[in-house]
């Protein structure tokens, strides 16, 4: 029964949620009804070889092509890519429309400012959704390609037939190491939003004054040069950051080598912020001169904040290794 269960399991994964207990309950009654009244271990390989690879199995109830990634991830992709495209949009969006409102002028008449707001709107999104779709293809043929998951190792069609015996090397999902999908999608989210006002900081954070009926930034909170220095490592960053992400929906759960890349997720977060944040330029010193002279300010935007904002998120980062690690040994 161990091996009909994780089967189905590995059926029924790449499938549409809604469709998966039916599906699930049809598969059970199928392979009971294949296999004989006192049956063995032997008779469970037998029939799970005459329904085949649970890939192309799946393949078949989804009754669509699936010729872009492979079998294998190609569900997957789609769905993440569902998942990204719109956050990336309206990210884009809500971005264009901030820059457009901040450089509004008096002069210009409504119907052009409608217009302008429409026509950049339209370019930023266009442009963003090919990136994203570009970054995320790249990343799903890296993982066709190099085989990083023992998963896919263990069920691949392309150097060996599949067996029975295959399943034996797929462990169950439990429900204590199973990723969510919410919190793939809210990491995205945060991955999103940092991008977008980090390359954008100069612009949106800072002072805020109401110059002749227009709402301007007089006092950014960063110093751009020093944004624009350390772009490189930033963007290092965010594509361990989309790539961990990308890994952990494929996968599903936590595994030794999820966890093992949350690490070195963790090790380029913390070096970009102790980097960033041990530069004395980083916060421009006009507006920690605003903080620190506003009347009653609690502020101190010297070394011990910058300090406690480098501990709380080292402290945080390893928090989050440990937790990762003691999932990946739940059932061990």
């Amino acid at each position: 029964m161990h091996l009909i269960d994780i089967y189905i399991q590995e059926v029924t994964r790449r499938l549409p949620e809604k469709n998966r207990k039916d599906i699930a309950l049809e598969l059970q009654s199928t392979i009971e009804d294949m296999l004989p009244e006192n049956f063995t271990e032997v008779d469970v390989k037998e029939v799970l070889g005459k329904l085949g690879n649970p890939v192309t199995l799946a393949s078949g109830y989804l009754d669509r092509p699936m010729h872009l990634i492979g079998p294998y991830y190609f569900d997957k992709y789609v769905t993440l890519l569902k998942m990204i495209l719109p956050i990336a949009a309206t990210i884009a969006l809500i971005v264009s429309i901030s820059e457009s409102i901040l450089s509004y002028n008096a002069n210009e008449t409504v119907i052009n400012i409608v217009l302008t707001i429409i026509g950049k709107g339209i370019v930023e999104i266009i442009s963003t959704l090919m990136q994203s779709f570009f970054w995320i293809t790249l990343i799903f043929a890296i993982l066709e390609r190099t085989n990083i998951s023992n998963e896919k190792l263990s069920i691949k069609t392309s150097l060996k037939d599949w067996t029975p015996d295959d399943l034996k090397r797929i462990p169950p999902i439990l429900k204590e190491k199973k990723i969510a999908k919410s919190k793939i999608f809210g990491s995205l989210l945060e991955i999103g939003i940092f991008s977008a006002v980090y390359f954008n900081a100069v612009r949106l954070l800072g002072v805020y004054e109401n110059i002749d009926g227009r709402l301007q930034l007089t006092i950014p909170s960063f110093n751009q040069e020093v944004l624009q220095s350390f772009w490189l490592i930033v963007v290092i960053a965010i594509a361990v950051e989309v790539t961990l992400v990308c890994y952990k929906f494929v996968i599903g759960q936590w595994t030794m080598n999820v966890a093992i890349l949350n690490i070195v997720r963790h090790v380029i977060s913390s070096i970009v912020v102790i980097v960033l944040f041990s530069n004395s330029s980083f916060i421009n010193p006009d507006f920690k001169a605003y903080l620190e002279g506003l009347k009653n300010s609690p502020f101190e935007m010297q070394g011990p904040f910058q300090l406690v904002i480098i501990l709380l998120f080292v402290v945080i980062a390893v928090i989050d290794v440990m937790k990762g690690f003691r999932k990946a040994n739940i059932g061990k």
